[in-house]
């Protein structure tokens, strides 16, 4: 199979149920732009620490189904699709991460150690994703579930990029007014 088959040449693309769309579409937009947040979540593994990268895993997967879920446009398709299950598992990462930081009181500089500071960027890229979502969600039928998963997301990223930089022994900083 031949990775290129010109069919996007002229600026369209497939969807999941073989209908043609700009590759400008609002869904495209959503689903590249998790596309994005994956292949930075992918640059960050290895952190250095097992049940990170376990998580980061998971989450790739997820973004799978996420990228999947944006690609299709018949919500009774029995394709992949993001379920409440998915953001709850983020929640539940949160809550036990939660306990290894101190409260946040200020906001915090996105930086500090590798891959703490590359996981402030997946967090960034997730929310312009999370963005593109609500655009596509707004003109055309989509999963909801798909953007909780996405507004979540942004926040386990938060608490991962915190939680490594505190396992790294990088201080937080505060921005200065």
């Amino acid at each position: 199979m031949k990775i290129y088959t010109k069919r996007g040449d002229e600026g369209k693309t497939d969807l999941s149920n073989m209908s043609r769309v700009s590759k400008a579409s609002h869904r495209i937009e959503a689903y590249g732009s998790v596309d994005e947040v994956n292949a930075l979540v992918g640059v960050v593994r290895p952190t250095g620490h097992e049940d990170i990268d376990e998580k980061l895993r998971s989450i790739q997967n997820h973004l799978h189904i996420v990228q999947a879920d944006f690609a299709n446009p018949d919500p009774d398709a029995d394709d992949p699709m993001v379920r409440a299950e998915h953001v709850a598992l983020l929640e539940q990462w949160m809550d036990e991460l939660d306990a290894e930081l101190e409260p946040l009181r200020n906001f915090i500089l996105p930086s500090g150690s590798e891959p703490g500071a590359k996981l402030h960027h997946a967090r960034a890229v997730c929310r312009r994703a999370e963005r593109r979502a609500v655009a596509l969600i707004n003109e055309e039928e989509a999963n909801p579930e798909a953007v909780k998963y996405l507004n979540r997301l942004s926040d386990a990223l938060f608490v991962l990029a915190r939680v490594v930089n505190k396992r790294e022994g990088v201080p937080e900083e505060s921005p200065t007014y």
